[in-house]
């Protein structure tokens, strides 16, 4: 069974370009536009989460914070795939509770290492 992998950004063409990265990588993806949407979306089988930092409507930090503070899949990875590299905000990503976080531009082997290490435990 693939790996289910939720991507939460403001940019179609960020999420159209993961998307094939994961899908050629053997994942399972659904596309939310922001944060709002991506807690819509998200499910408890929703393996991981790679969610941006700067959305309309509910940026990452708030997103993060809404997951594991709400009622559904509280505990899921959640990776920041930005392109904020200052101190202040990855600090901030981390209070809220991201698991892992990556500078944009994005690199195929990066974000599917990083993948496989924030699931490993989930692979029986």
């Amino acid at each position: 069974m693939a790996t289910k992998v939720m991507i939460v950004d403001d940019s179609v063409s960020m999420r159209q370009m993961v998307e094939i990265i994961l899908k050629t990588a053997g994942y399972e993806v659904t596309q939310a536009v922001d944060g709002r949407e991506g807690l819509e979306k998200l499910t408890d089988d929703t393996d991981v989460v790679i969610s941006d930092y700067n959305m309309p409507n509910m940026n990452g930090v708030e997103f993060i914070s809404a997951v594991r503070n709400g009622l559904v899949n509280r505990a899921v990875p959640i990776i920041m795939l930005t392109t904020e590299s200052e101190d202040e905000k990855k600090q901030a990503g981390k209070q809220a509770g991201a698991t892992a976080w990556i500078t944009k531009p994005v690199n195929r082997d990066n974000l599917v290492g990083v993948l496989r290490k924030v699931t490993a435990t989930l692979d029986f």
